[in-house]
């Protein structure tokens, strides 16, 4: 699977990718975990996606990826966003 786009039908685009061991290349976390950023500093976050089910919020600390979740980020501030697996596969989100 190659990193898509989510977003709500009512807002802007967000690059986004599901979190599957077996779906996602070790290109595409990397891709995704380089948009995310410090929001403070603006600085990138080294390995915050990681294939071990892991995504280090800035500052924040680590959240725990289970199998279909979603990991996005805001483009203009490079915030990660955790959709669940099961608000993804509601009708309120858009995946491609």
């Amino acid at each position: 699977m190659a990193l898509g786009t989510l977003g709500t039908a009512a807002t802007n685009t967000l690059t986004a990718s599901g979190f599957n061991v077996a779906g996602i290349t070790e290109t595409d976390f990397v891709a995704l975990s380089s948009l995310i950023l410090d929001d403070l500093t603006g600085n990138p976050v080294n390995a915050a996606y990681s294939r071990f089910g892991q995504l280090i919020v800035p500052r924040r600390g680590v959240l725990k990826l289970l199998p279909g979740d979603y990991v996005a980020v805001d483009p203009a501030t490079g915030w990660p966003i955790l959709v669940s697996a099961g608000a993804a596969a509601g009708a309120s989100f858009v995946i491609a």
